[in-house]
């Protein structure tokens, strides 16, 4: 008997019994509202991730410009190394 009654405190009810304090009109407005605001965000999130991604493109050119710097710093450096070491052993 008590699982019985167990069962009925956690059934839900039908759509039938159910009693609603807000009229279905108000509720629909609030599901309006929130699609209206959503959308909004929607478009200024849109609008971060194109901002977004021109700045990743920038830095992108930024860092391939300064990588092809410091590799020719390097491979200069190191044909000088060379050059200084070859005269000090009198290669050349």
């Amino acid at each position: 008997m008590s699982d019985n009654r167990l069962s009925d405190e956690l059934r839900l009810p039908s759509p039938a019994e159910r009693q609603y304090d807000v009229p279905m009109e108000a509720r629909v407005a609030v599901l309006e509202q929130i699609a209206k605001n959503t959308e909004k965000v929607l478009e200024r999130l849109d609008a971060r991730m194109d901002r977004l991604e021109s700045r990743m493109e920038r830095v992108e050119d930024r860092q391939s410009s300064d990588f092809k710097w410091l590799l020719a710093f390097g491979m200069g450096s190191t044909g000088f190394l060379f050059a200084t070491m070859a005269h000090g052993f009198h290669w050349l």
